[in-house]
């Protein structure tokens, strides 16, 4: 076993240099560790292909725990195909919603609202981040609103940087606030069978708390930024109109995203998982884009789910060998059993992990490790979630590479001739992220301890 246990951390160790060194592509390095896993740590030191079949998992698929609550549904292990299953869908209804041009649309619309004017537009850009980020993963509402944002500020003889910075940061904070809105949340979320009602009254409500934060900190910190321009004569503002490419397909695609709000606000009482959740609006979306599906199947951003593939292969290896274990009774030994300070160490810990490497990885290793914690000190499991959640998500936020929300927008600007460098990123978003950090910490300490 002591040969495993080495073998699965210096192969999960591989894995974080390759992705933190970003020299290859991060699913070459993810997959390309989880087959390594497989081969070394459980056919040449386990010598158990019944352990490696094991964290393949892939008997969950034809369990009715994965597609229907039930009293017997269990902590997911090894790969979680409901975390890639809900992903994959989600990925074919957003792409048929871009299709249609509703995120267009809306950006547009809310534009045309308050007459094009820059700082309603700043305000309400970052509110429409955090609200839509909290349905969509939020890679993809930068990569639309930042497009949008980008031509608007040209349009209005603006400089773009200080609203993708804003509306970054309500991406990450608005996706820490539901199970779906992240995908560290995602992981925590089916690993431990917890609800969307779950998520949103908990780590949703210090979301609120920090968004009335964090809307007057952005506005004080660029509120000189957003003159209303001298000259507007002349000057064609876009139509939402215009954005909408086939009224029918449009209005399905309003519909198909009320329904994905309305399936996974009351999947707790349905019963339904978020697999079933997820296939249901891939099918719709696939019918109403029937013209367009095999784009949309080929569209799917399959490098992303082989790198969740590897990273669950991987971390994996880490809880079946028993490293993880050691890791929680670290932190229960730093911590002197202590719950205030357990809860400090994993919030604050995940925030300066989160800020350097990525989250994703980092959450599906702790998943485990508060397992393990809450079972071995009798601490309520949610209060270390939520913990995780929050300082995983908030955390990414910090630096230009802690999310990838955060490398889309400043690759988004690049693109169009705005670089924004890291000092230049750091300098606005460290102050609000442990404002956040810290808002959030005193709000778990009176709820929950």
């Amino acid at each position: 076993m002591v040969m495993a246990q080495i073998a699965s951390v210096a192969i999960f160790l591989l894995m974080f240099i390759l992705l933190a060194t970003d020299r290859i592509p991060r699913h070459h390095a993810a997959l390309g560790c989880g087959l390594l896993t497989v081969l070394v740590v459980f056919g040449l030191c386990l010598k158990d292909p019944g352990a490696a079949w094991h964290i393949l998992n892939l008997e969950s698929i034809f369990s009715p725990e994965f597609w229907y609550h039930t009293a017997d549904a269990q902590a997911s292990v090894g790969i979680n195909w409901e975390t890639i299953l809900f992903l994959s869908c989600m990925m074919i209804m957003v792409d048929g919603m871009a299709l249609s041009g509703f995120f267009r649309w809306l950006c547009l619309s809310i534009a045309h609202a308050v007459r094009f004017k820059p700082l309603p537009i700043f305000l309400l850009f970052m509110l429409l981040s955090a609200g839509l980020s909290m349905f969509i993963d939020s890679i993809t509402v930068i990569m639309f609103l930042a497009a949008v944002t980008i031509e608007l500020a040209l349009l209005l003889h603006l400089n773009p940087v200080p609203m993708l910075l804003a509306e970054i940061f309500c991406a990450n904070l608005g996706g820490s606030a539901t199970m779906c809105g992240d995908p560290p949340n995602i992981i925590i979320g089916t690993a431990l069978h917890y609800s969307f009602f779950d998520f949103i009254s908990n780590t949703g409500l210090i979301a609120l708390f920090s968004l009335l934060l964090t809307i007057p900190y952005f506005y004080l910190m660029f509120r000189g930024a957003f003159s209303p321009p001298e000259d507007t004569e002349g000057v064609s503002f876009p139509s939402p109109s215009q954005a909408i490419v086939n009224r029918g397909t449009f209005l399905c695609s309003c519909v198909i995203f009320s329904l994905a709000v309305v399936l996974l606000v009351t999947h707790e009482q349905t019963g339904l998982t978020i697999s079933s959740i997820g296939v249901v609006l891939a099918f719709f979306t696939l019918l109403t884009h029937r013209n367009h599906a095999s784009r949309l199947l080929k569209n799917l951003d399959y490098q992303t789910l082989l790198f969740f593939i590897g990273l669950f292969l991987t971390v994996g290896s880490l809880e079946h060998t028993g490293i993880l274990r050691i890791l929680a009774t670290g932190i229960q030994t730093l911590s002197g059993g202590q719950s205030h300070i357990m809860v400090f160490m994993i919030l604050w810990g995940s925030c300066v992990a989160s800020a350097f490497i990525d989250n994703i990885p980092f959450a599906a290793t702790m998943i485990p490790v508060i397992r393990t914690l809450a079972e071995s000190q009798g601490m309520d499991l949610q209060t270390l979630a939520w913990a995780l959640s929050i300082g995983t998500d908030i955390g990414g936020s910090a630096t230009p590479i802690g999310a990838s929300a955060n490398v889309v927008g400043i690759s988004i600007a690049a693109k169009s001739g705005y670089s924004i460098s890291w000092k230049r990123y750091c300098k606005v978003q460290v102050p609000v992220t442990l404002l956040v950090l810290s808002l959030s910490t005193l709000v778990i300490f009176l709820r929950y301890l």
